[in-house]
């Protein structure tokens, strides 16, 4: 088969479509024909050399993608070749075929076309663990999302509206945060001339936010604090602009903050597997019933995966970018 291959850590002109070995389909996994993969901000940080990959995960990049069982392996119940599925993965999306883990796998929602699925299984499982695992957004509580208007941010705004929450969000242009609002952000914050937390804490009326869903890091972290409710959580899943910072513990004891992060990809088979059965359980409803979609920039042959890169680096774009084989 082939795949994106990364030949060195570097720029977007090392990734090159070329042949590798065919997957393995293990007991307990399924072989996937892939017919769409999503580009994600660890897929950059890959090809840079500055993401290692799990063991066991195929060294291409790609952590979601879309597609068709051909293989079933020993002890897989539920599924079959020919099903039509997307799947959160360790690694290997960006190519014509991936050996998935069943657990991994999810059934394509309702009303969404299978190359539109590709975009889900990343950030709804993201989103999910962060906000409502970890975080326990409830409904009448503020979220705050910075970048509403990536991947994860899209995702956020609609599940937080759908579980009841005030949204706020962060953007850098006036037309992303025009697409935020159309997704259901009340409270928007153009974060290159406004700050964030006295634009929140006034639309709230001193309140601020109960939730803080944070691509950005270090250099968000204080000020992060700041805009938090008592008995407010905050939940680092980027580190866009630094992994180091300093916080006051006093305010952190006052506030009776608690501050957690998390990567998915680094989680344990049967740990992907909790999330994954959770939101098939609980957002899949809401995907199928229209309260929460999928929101793709543009889709991409697989072979173009280089300008993909540099379309995601640059951060124009609204939404998931996708590519096909």
């Amino acid at each position: 088969m082939r795949a994106v291959v990364i030949t060195e850590p570097g720029g977007p002109e090392v990734l090159t479509w070329q042949e590798v070995p065919d997957p393995v389909c293990g007991p307990g996994e399924v072989v996937v024909d892939v017919v769409a993969s999503a580009v994600n901000r660890a897929d950059l940080l890959q090809r840079m050399g500055r993401y290692d990959v799990p063991d066991g995960a195929p060294p291409w990049p790609g952590l979601e993608c879309s597609g068709t069982i051909s293989e079933v392996g020993e002890g897989v119940t539920g599924w079959k070749a020919g099903d039509q599925v997307c799947a959160l993965l360790s690694g290997g999306g960006y190519a014509e075929r991936v050996a998935v883990p069943a657990g991994q796998l999810l059934p394509v929602p309702s009303g969404v076309d299978l190359v539109t699925a590709a975009a889900l299984p990343e950030v709804v499982c993201t989103v999910w663990s962060n906000l409502v695992m970890t975080a326990k957004l409830r409904a009448g509580e503020v979220l705050l999302v910075h970048g509403g208007a990536s991947g994860i941010g899209t995702a956020a705004i609609q599940v937080g509206r759908a579980l009841g929450a005030r949204v706020a969000v962060t953007a850098g242009t006036p037309e992303k945060l025009e697409r935020c609002a159309q997704l259901g952000a009340e409270i928007l914050v153009n974060h290159r001339s406004e700050d964030f937390v006295e634009v929140v804490r006034t639309a709230t009326d001193g309140h601020g936010a109960d939730v803080v869903l944070d691509i950005v890091g270090a250099a968000y972290l204080g000020r992060n604090l700041d805009v938090l409710a008592q008995d407010g959580r905050i939940t680092i899943i980027g580190t866009m602009r630094g992994r180091t910072g300093e916080l006051d513990l006093g305010t952190v004891m006052a506030k009776r903050a608690r501050i957690t992060g998390s990567l998915l990809r680094q989680r344990t088979v049967a740990g992907k597997a909790a999330v994954v059965a959770e939101v098939c359980e609980h957002v899949w409803p809401l995907i199928e019933s229209g309260a929460v979609r999928p929101v793709v920039d543009r889709v991409l042959p697989m072979t173009e995966a280089a300008e993909a890169h540099c379309v995601v680096a640059g951060g124009e774009h609204v939404g998931k970018v996708l590519l096909t084989t």
